[in-house]
């Protein structure tokens, strides 16, 4: 607790005078642009109905923080770069976090960490289920708003899992070979809207560290994809996936659903004995030239355990780099598309855009702080990651005529909501009061006015 550490320092030599430093100020806030961020929640009403589906299990006479408003603040917290339950212990007097999240007049403070904990480990399995409905239906219907319904054409479903390393003795976490780690599996579901670069998380899942690659997939498909036709009629849908979802299941469940698929296949004998002929070409061309050469081809594979034969595109290549000996580096997607193979495959190759989301999640939002005992308490964890980051996706959409139109995470932290602002109350208002060094506010005040702020 802040009680129970120094409350200030002297440095007697830095300036021409000593320089007392000291946190004693409550009426002051290191976090005055998360404003923007609560415009944008009010704008899509996300927290509000993720709260509204969790069922409230305390009695209802000794409730003192609503659950719209603990929602809130660990949604804000984290988003502001506080992923731990602990840090609210501090940040519970924080006035700018005090008004976004819409405290109680008679509470002197947000909720402390115990409760937060124990709304955390409340959560049932339904809660996580509605709460998830309702983010990912909160994505779409914001994203039909911007967009129209009958104007989009090309919808693309990115699906791909991540490492979530643990430690201590958490629900179903597993040793997994692969990343020579105690994991959990979380499965990220986006969708991305004609070429655009951005890719839209719609669906997070967290699976155990022993999950088979595919885990999850149909299920989140089956509900994902009639929402998906249902907001945008005229959208041609097209679902691209890593190895780890190229299973029989996998393929005829879109094959039913008539549903275009781009899947990455895992290299094995049969699959490179259909590349070599192409791959003795590229070997000769890379010898002559000592460059990387690559080249594309299609033929028809079939499994063992598929029904009938499908379109395989091949990638041959071979890598040369720098004092080191050429490579083959032969790759192969399974594909019900049209188009040439060159053009397939690197369709293919733009998921490596959602890698970045996934990044943003990790290292901007503390996504695998899943520190819980209970399994279920870390898949909420990831639902309120989530939710933070579908704040930020719309802060960076509405910043599109400003220095932050692709600016990531931790920027848009660090340049929009990481302002030290003082805290006036008046009868009338709340004036928050920033410094007048602050470089970024012309900026500011644009993304502001575009989140339905008005002129002063």
């Amino acid at each position: 607790m802040a009680s129970d550490s120094k409350q200030s320092v002297i440095f007697p030599n830095l300036a021409v005078k000593p320089v007392h430093v000291e946190f004693t100020r409550p009426e002051q806030s290191s976090d005055g642009g998360v404003i923007l961020l609560q415009a944008i929640d009010r704008r899509l009403g996300l927290t509000e109905r993720m709260a509204s589906v969790l069922a409230d299990r305390r009695q209802s006479g000794k409730v003192k923080h609503p659950m719209v408003e603990l929602v809130r603040s660990r949604v804000y917290a984290i988003a502001c770069g506080y992923p731990d339950c602990n840090d609210l212990d501090a940040l519970r007097i924080d006035p700018v976090l005090r008004i976004v999240c819409g405290a109680n007049e008679a509470a002197d403070t947000l909720a402390s960490q115990p409760t937060l904990s124990r709304l955390e480990n409340s959560v049932s399995r339904t809660d996580l289920l509605r709460a998830a409905y309702e983010l990912s239906d909160c994505v779409i219907a914001q994203q039909a708003k911007r967009r129209g319904r009958r104007k989009v054409r090309e919808i693309t479903i990115d699906m791909d899992s991540t490492e979530d390393p643990t430690y201590g003795d958490q629900q179903q976490t597993f040793f997994n070979a692969f990343y020579d780690n105690w994991c959990y599996l979380p499965m990220l579901t986006t969708l991305q809207f004609e070429d655009e670069p951005d890719h839209h998380l719609v669906a997070p899942v967290l699976r155990p560290g022993n999950a088979n690659g595919s885990l999850g997939t149909i299920a989140i498909l089956k509900r994902l994809v009639p929402r998906v036709r249902a907001a945008f009629p005229r959208a041609a849908i097209r679902v691209r996936l890593d190895g780890g979802f190229a299973t029989p299941g996998v393929f005829d469940w879109l094959e039913q659903h008539s549903l275009g698929y781009v899947v990455n296949m895992p290299k094995n004998s049969v699959l490179n004995g259909l590349a070599e002929p192409l791959m003795k070409v590229v070997r000769q061309r890379s010898a002559a030239t000592g460059k990387t050469e690559t080249a594309y081809a299609e033929n028809r594979y079939q499994a063992g355990k598929w029904a009938s034969s499908r379109r395989v595109i091949i990638k041959a290549e071979v890598v040369q780099l720098e004092g080191r000996e050429p490579r083959d580096n032969p790759r192969f997607v399974i594909t019900n598309h049209k188009g040439s193979p060159k053009n397939i495959y690197r369709f293919y190759c733009k998921r490596g855009d959602m890698e970045n989301r996934i990044k943003e999640l990790h290292y901007g939002l503390g996504f695998d702080r899943t520190s819980c005992s209970s399994f279920q308490a870390n898949q909420f964890r990831n639902l309120l990651t989530a939710a933070a980051y579908v704040l930020f996706q719309e802060l960076r959409a509405t910043a599109a005529n400003t220095a932050y139109a692709r600016a990531q995470v931790p920027t848009l932290r660090d340049r929009l909501i990481k302002i030290g602002v003082s805290l006036v109350e008046s009868v009338r208002r709340f004036l928050l009061d920033g410094p007048a060094s602050f470089p970024n506010r012309n900026d500011w005040f644009k993304i502001a006015m575009a989140c339905g702020a008005v002129g002063g």
